[in-house]
């Protein structure tokens, strides 16, 4: 659990800046913004200047969480995002275990005079890059953490409605609605805290899972139907999506988001993968992978794609075309063969 002196020394932190910037990763998903709302909220409920910063878009069907209106946009707010940095007495980074996973962000937070904390519940975080981290890959999610945070240095005693909201949305999304990484009994402790106050946990999943374009429905008949590929030698599914294809369906960032969990409804699957082109970088292949039971996606994701994560949640890159990036999935699998048989 959290440690006193995680909590004494953060609490140092806090109390000495007045102009705070919080950060997340690349392509921010429920756990990265709901952990950035969240914190935004408490430092201005203790009285501190506080801005959130994505380093690029968030999906549509997170801009309702509370306080989305103070975080920044760093791609298309460049500008206002370095200003608030020259200001800042404290970068707090969230929900990412090395600076790259900001991109460019991650380098004008590394040129800027704040001090900084890290915050996270990734494997192999980077010690180099903060004054302070907390660091708990055993959690579910980095919203897990912040609570746990709160708690240690008193501040969840004034936990609000809307702070638990952006807590517990963390937490939902990040394990697929508490499917998996989430078998602790304590996350289930934190999410009793939660709901005493009163959030709507169903309202709160209706509004993240069930507010779909017909255009994004759409397309999940098409790649479901068309574009995935069960190989049931190996209990696998690989789905791919292309630029071409976004643009023809008409697809917004990050409304692909759980396609990679459709597959595993499939009787005995126990791993899919989703790759997609980025379409903002020609010859890059972003992969999502899910398994079930033992199986290790991170550990097969960090082999093959660089990348790393949970064992039963997991993404990595490919540089290439999206043939050869299904080529090196195929050759991925084999060598994971014994371990998807079973």
């Amino acid at each position: 659990m959290i440690t006193a002196n995680d909590a004494q020394r953060l609490r140092a932190l806090v109390d000495a800046s007045r102009h705070v910037v919080v950060t997340c990763h690349t392509n921010p998903d429920g756990d990265a913004l709901g952990s950035i709302t969240a914190m935004l909220q408490v430092l201005q409920r203790l009285g501190h200047d506080a801005i959130g910063v994505a380093p690029d878009k968030w999906p549509d069907n997170l801009q309702w969480l509370p306080l989305m209106d103070r975080v920044l946009n760093y791609s298309a707010q460049k500008e206002q995002v370095e200003e608030a940095l020259a200001e800042a007495d404290l970068v707090i980074m969230l929900d990412h275990n090395k600076l790259d996973r900001m991109k460019e962000l991650g380098d004008a937070v590394a040129q800027c005079p704040a001090k900084r904390v890290m915050i996270d519940h990734h494997l192999e975080p980077d010690q180099t890059v903060c004054e302070v981290m907390v660091s708990q890959p055993e959690f579910c999610a980095t919203c897990e953490v912040i609570y746990r945070l709160m708690e240690a240095m008193g501040w969840a005693d004034g936990l609000t409605h809307d702070e638990a909201t952006s807590l517990y949305t963390g937490m939902m999304t990040d394990t697929g609605g508490f499917t998996y990484n989430s078998n602790r009994p304590e996350v289930y402790q934190v999410v009793s805290r939660l709901l005493e106050t009163g959030i709507d946990k169903d309202r709160i999943y209706r509004r993240v899972y069930f507010t779909s374009s017909p255009d994004r429905l759409r397309l999940m008949g098409y790649l479901m139907y068309v574009k995935m590929e069960v190989l049931r030698e190996y209990n696998t599914a690989i789905t791919t999506f292309t630029a071409d294809e976004r643009r023809r369906f008409r697809i917004k960032s990050g409304e692909t988001d759980g396609y990679v969990n459709m597959p595993l409804q499939i009787e005995h699957l126990r791993f899919s993968a989703f790759l997609r082109e980025d379409h903002e970088h020609k010859g890059v292949i972003r992969l999502s992978m899910r398994s079930v039971d033992d199986f290790p996606c991170n550990e097969l994701s960090a082999e093959f794609f660089g990348g790393g994560g949970h064992k039963n949640a997991a993404g990595g890159t490919f540089y290439g075309t999206m043939e050869d990036a299904v080529a090196r999935m195929h050759e991925a699998i084999k060598k994971y063969a014994p371990m998807l048989k079973d």
